[in-house]
């Protein structure tokens, strides 16, 4: 499956166990000698929920949100749905090839990103090359944002690993460039964790609007243009995040999932 390209495998455990590591889900995801994804996910049984979501990203390491994969999970099961995940509980609206997720409310205190010391995430005093000053929130997992003139003139492959895996972020973080083009309108490039250059990442999005409506940048609800498409974000202060976009079904197949080690 896949939401704006951003593409996954999907396992559904849900009835019958898989046994998945890290080393297992970075060969899955290999795109020459698996079946190829920028993440994993991992359907079980849940105990609170109607199904337990695991996300491995393609480099094998397990993540607590993705908002891409929840749309797609969201069809996929093809009703509302609450999808328990390492991220916190999430609430699923399906509507035909799309859906709506409600994301927990955004987390801004910097041990919560989590940073390596304390600082304004508003306005962080740090900066890499032409990147600088980006403020930081938690959707469920570590974001931070860049507000820049032209997202598209940043070298984003060669600063996104940089910033990604900085000491000032102990559990690594997504790197996001957002342009403002109107109060309702924002683009964006998001270098991912785990993952690296992605035609989409939906709690990039969420990340980013959140940001640009809290700086007073942008208005709720704003689209994000991607380079894999757009989704509609909404978000007042206090409140769950509502994302709305498509999520699409590419194939259904068998695998063996011992011959990936």
């Amino acid at each position: 499956m896949h939401g704006l390209g951003n593409d996954f495998v999907v396992i559904d455990a849900r009835s019958e166990a898989v046994e998945m590591t890290g080393p297992r889900a970075h060969a899955i995801a290999d795109r020459r000698t698996g079946i190829g994804c920028d993440q994993l996910i991992l359907l079980e049984p849940s105990d609170s929920t109607d199904v337990r979501m695991r996300i491995f990203n393609a480099d094998g390491g397990e993540v607590e949100a993705c908002g891409n994969a929840t749309r797609c999970v969201a069809t996929l099961l093809g009703k509302a749905a609450r999808i328990e995940t390492k991220g916190g509980i999430l609430e699923t609206r399906p509507q035909d090839s799309s859906a709506t997720v409600l994301l927990n409310p955004p987390a801004f205190d910097w041990e919560f990103i989590p940073l390596a010391m304390p600082m304004d995430t508003m306005d962080m005093p740090v900066g890499w090359d032409e990147l600088e000053r980006p403020m930081a929130v938690n959707v469920g997992n570590p974001h931070v944002i860049f507000f820049v003139p032209d997202t598209d003139a940043v070298d984003l492959e060669q600063l996104g690993p940089t910033i990604e895996t900085d000491p000032l972020f102990p559990e690594r973080i997504n790197v996001n460039v957002a342009t403002i083009v109107d109060p309702q309108n924002i683009r964006l490039r998001v270098w991912e964790r785990g993952v690296g250059l992605t035609l989409a990442c939906g709690t990039g999005a969420c990340a980013t609007a959140v940001a640009a409506i809290r700086s007073g940048r942008a208005q709720s609800p704003v689209t994000v243009h991607l380079p894999g498409g757009d989704l509609r974000i909404g978000w007042r202060e206090g409140d769950p995040i509502e994302m709305e976009g498509p999520a699409t079904h590419v194939f259904t197949g068998e695998a063996n999932w011992s011959k990936f080690g």
